[in-house]
């Protein structure tokens, strides 16, 4: 069956809410306060310069996305994305429907390159999939996450042009 990917709607909160959660609380891939309630977690994936966008499988959401300005003025033509697929979604694809249409929607947007600035280096099966896309590691950041199983693991800057 296949994925379908829209914009974030306010109807999608609770279901988002649970995906995030299950991210957030874990604190292996985000340098995000674990405790964070439910108000704050969605206010910081779907407000301010972030887009946020669902994905689907026959109505039942599976993951989303955000884009957004890497940085504004002189750095506003670079984008940032965080991505959060739900556990039982896992190895089913998502993610990487998640980075072909964040790539396209980058593009879309006149973006030239898109960085991921915290890619905690533990997370394997994330670095693959953005090396499959293309992206480089172009900085290492040296204990720069505490993930709750590993302790001070590295982290990595991504990057890659449009």
């Amino acid at each position: 069956m296949s994925l379908t990917i829209r914009s974030a709607r306010a109807e999608d909160h609770a279901a988002l809410w649970a995906i995030l959660e299950a991210v957030f609380r874990a604190g292996e891939t985000y340098a995000i306060d674990p405790d964070i309630d439910r108000a704050a977690a969605l206010e910081w994936w779907m407000s301010g310069t972030h887009d946020a966008f669902i994905v689907e499988r026959d109505g039942t959401v599976l993951g989303s996305y955000y884009i957004c300005p890497n940085q504004q003025g002189g750095g506003a033509h670079v984008c940032n994305c965080g991505f959060v697929t739900a556990p039982e979604a896992q190895g089913q694809g998502v993610a990487r429907a998640m980075i072909t249409h964040a790539l396209a929607e980058a593009r879309a947007r006149g973006f030239l390159a898109m960085q991921f600035n915290c890619v905690v280096a533990s997370n394997t099966r994330a670095v693959r999939l953005w090396q499959a896309h293309g992206f480089e590691i172009t900085g290492r950041l040296p204990e720069a996450f505490r993930h709750p199983q590993a302790g001070f693991v590295d982290a990595y800057v991504m990057y890659r042009k449009l």
